[in-house]
């Protein structure tokens, strides 16, 4: 994996490729650097380290991120974060597939403002349909973009590792 520090999430991107297309951030996330490891997560010191037994999820398709991280961490097992999402589909792009996408749960954004709390929304790594503001030029591409929380979705499915090492 490449720490975020090392490299911030918006920067690994566009290195994905699917379907000779790059990837991409969706416009309304332009604070994805602001999304950070999730309480109970601490990552390794030093620019990379590793994630044992990367899973993509697919069993926790059409549950919310709310209920997935219990059943997560409930396995002994940690959810990825995005660095770690984009770091994964570098080494094994075909882990990116349509209809077979997944959450990177452990990262989220905290709420601004001295509210406390995590913003609402949870990052996803999923093939662009080209609708929307992506742009026609873009269907097929590897996207970021996020999802509510509270809200389930049957193609996407919740990244995991089972540990990670410095």
């Amino acid at each position: 994996m490449v720490h975020p520090a090392a490299v911030p999430a918006a920067g690994l991107a566009p290195l994905l490729e699917h379907a000779g297309k790059p990837g991409f951030v969706v416009v309304d996330m332009t604070d994805l650097a602001e999304f950070v490891p999730i309480d109970g997560i601490d990552l390794p010191e030093g620019p990379l380290y590793l994630v044992t037994d990367p899973e993509r999820g697919d069993e926790l398709r059409n549950w919310s991120p709310d209920e997935a991280l219990p059943e997560i961490r409930g396995g002994g097992r940690t959810p990825l974060t995005v660095s770690e999402g984009f770091s994964w589909l570098l080494q094994q792009p075909d882990r990116l597939e349509a209809n077979r996408c997944f959450m990177t749960i452990g990262s989220r954004r905290p709420k601004t403002g001295g509210r406390g709390g995590l913003d609402a929304r949870t990052p996803a790594l999923w093939i662009s349909g080209g609708t929307g503001r992506d742009g026609r030029e873009r269907r097929g591409a590897p996207k970021v973009g996020w999802c509510w929380a509270g809200n389930r979705h049957t193609w996407l499915g919740f990244a995991s590792a089972a540990t990670r090492v410095g």
